[in-house]
């Protein structure tokens, strides 16, 4: 006989078997169960290998100057241990007012950013008023806050409107942070040394541009995550200025004019098969008409 629940007089909404259901006096007394954990540690005696968590790299900062924002990111994304893009754009558009910078798994910063791009963009349209900062903060936080940090997605916001300049970083469980400057990514320790040793409040806008770009420069430098270019944009009431590439540290400075070219027999051949292509291709030949 299931257990029956009826809600003012309608039909069960559904059957469910008591015996599914483990008894109170039977359950563990603290209210948490580790049968998980039990069964990883035998899986793990028996020579199992649990999957780990993927290393990025990347270096992404911002700074609040005394006009507007400046965001700054530098360009390598990775592969585990391979430089899979050189120049890669992770200063992301949210707005003609609000830009994002990523770190962490490059499509989940893509679809992340693009999503709440989207829903900033139809918010503007259904309001007809310029977006504020903290409405994108909110899409964006709420939305990795409903995956507990199962996206990789870690952010930094930056963006200027009736309020002013505002700056924040969004964690991926969800958290954010609301500071005067901000860096995050496998490079951010070296970064944030530059910021604490060089901000200043009230800065202009040249000194703020010079301290981001030597935090990411700080960052391709002492990080294996991060290298190749600097990219900065520049919020302010104004507008948006991007600088892609602001600086190129890593240029490379020598390439051989005569190329690279290697003796025959450099590559040791394993295989050889020579095939005719007679036997393969069937020629046929038409004739065609014409008025002439």
């Amino acid at each position: 006989t299931g257990y029956q629940r009826r809600v003012r007089g309608h039909r069960p909404l559904f059957f469910c078997n008591p015996s599914f259901f483990p008894h109170p006096i039977s359950m563990d007394p603290s209210g948490f169960n580790f049968d998980l954990c039990k069964r990883n540690l035998f899986l793990e005696t028996k020579g199992h290998k649990f999957p780990k968590a993927t290393s990025t790299g990347t270096t992404i900062a911002g700074v609040v100057f005394k006009d507007g924002i400046v965001l700054g990111a530098d360009t390598r994304a990775t592969n585990g241990p391979i430089v899979a893009e050189k120049n890669c754009s992770k200063i992301h558009y949210i707005a003609d007012n609000i830009y994002c910078c990523g770190a962490g798994t490059a499509a989940d910063t893509d679809q992340v950013t693009g999503m709440v791009s989207s829903q900033i963009e139809l918010h503007r349209l259904a309001t007809g008023r310029i977006p504020r900062v903290s409405t994108a903060v909110t899409l964006l936080k709420r939305h990795l806050f409903r995956y507990q940090g199962h996206i990789s997605a870690a952010l930094v916001l930056g963006g200027f409107d009736f309020k002013g300049p505002h700056l924040y970083t969004i964690f991926p469980h969800g958290s954010i942070d609301y500071l005067p400057y901000v860096t995050m990514g496998s490079g951010s320790l070296a970064a944030m040394g530059i910021f604490e040793t060089g901000w200043k409040p009230n800065m202009t806008k040249e000194e703020a541009v010079k301290l981001v770009a030597d935090a990411i420069k700080a960052g391709i430098f002492n990080d294996l995550g991060s290298g190749s270019n600097v990219d900065i944009n520049i919020i302010t009431k104004d507008g948006v200025e991007i600088h892609r590439p602001y600086e190129t540290p890593n240029e490379r400075l020598f390439r051989s004019n005569r190329g690279y070219t290697f003796q025959q027999g450099t590559t040791v051949v394993l295989k050889e098969k020579v095939q005719s292509l007679r036997a393969l291709v069937q020629v046929s030949e038409d004739v065609m008409q014409t008025d002439n």
